[in-house]
């Protein structure tokens, strides 16, 4: 699926997001919380958690109803308000900034959740993204949560194919989970898959 072009259609800018947020034309949204990720937080201990490109939060509410110290971050910020005020007390885990540059004092997550971010950036920013994982992630910290793989012929998104993600990952981290993903949307409908991916 290919979204439709705004004024600004550069997907690594947050005019091109404000704009679809703004206009509700947001056909990626789940409204909700995936089942892998009610599954991941069910059988794994709590720690800290961030949510990078969080977009409306959802998940935000599932992590710390599980234990989590939780954090989620977007440049939007009409998603970003959008997210505050569904979330209520919530609200201050969602911090509106730039994840590439924003300072998290020196924090360090047990997990980074993934979902619909990386392939919202252009390929060229993909090893930027590994990069800022490593940084962020403590020692044997997991970047997990649904990548979309396949073919985009006008993207965005922009998906992984599986030997991409080998190559994308292969110096930083090593898969240690992967599966199927049967409650996707009908237009990420078998290209979404539930991976982990462990910092080496």
């Amino acid at each position: 699926m290919r979204l439709r072009e705004t004024e600004s259609d550069d997907s690594s800018r947050p005019e091109f997001w404000d704009a679809r947020y703004a206009a509700s034309e947001t056909p990626w949204d789940f409204h909700g919380v995936p089942m892998a990720l009610k599954a991941f937080l069910t059988t794994s201990p709590a720690g800290r958690a961030l949510i990078p490109g969080c977009g409306l939060a959802y998940e935000v509410r599932a992590f710390h109803e599980a234990g989590w110290k939780v954090t989620a971050i977007d440049f939007s910020p009409a998603a970003v308000e959008r997210a505050r005020s569904e979330l209520g007390a919530l609200a201050s885990r969602v911090v509106q900034g730039d994840f590439f540059s924003y300072d998290f004092s020196a924090r360090r997550f047990d997990v980074i959740y993934e979902r619909t971010f990386l392939c919202a950036l252009p390929p060229v920013l993909w090893p930027t993204y590994v990069n800022r994982m490593t940084q962020l992630l403590r020692p044997g910290g997991k970047l997990v949560g649904i990548f979309l793989y396949g073919d985009q012929v006008e993207p965005p998104p922009y998906p992984l194919s599986p030997e991409k993600a080998r190559e994308l990952f292969k110096e930083k981290f090593s898969l240690a989970k992967t599966l199927s993903v049967s409650d996707s949307l009908p237009m990420f409908a078998d290209s979404e898959r539930w991976n982990e991916w462990e910092l080496i």
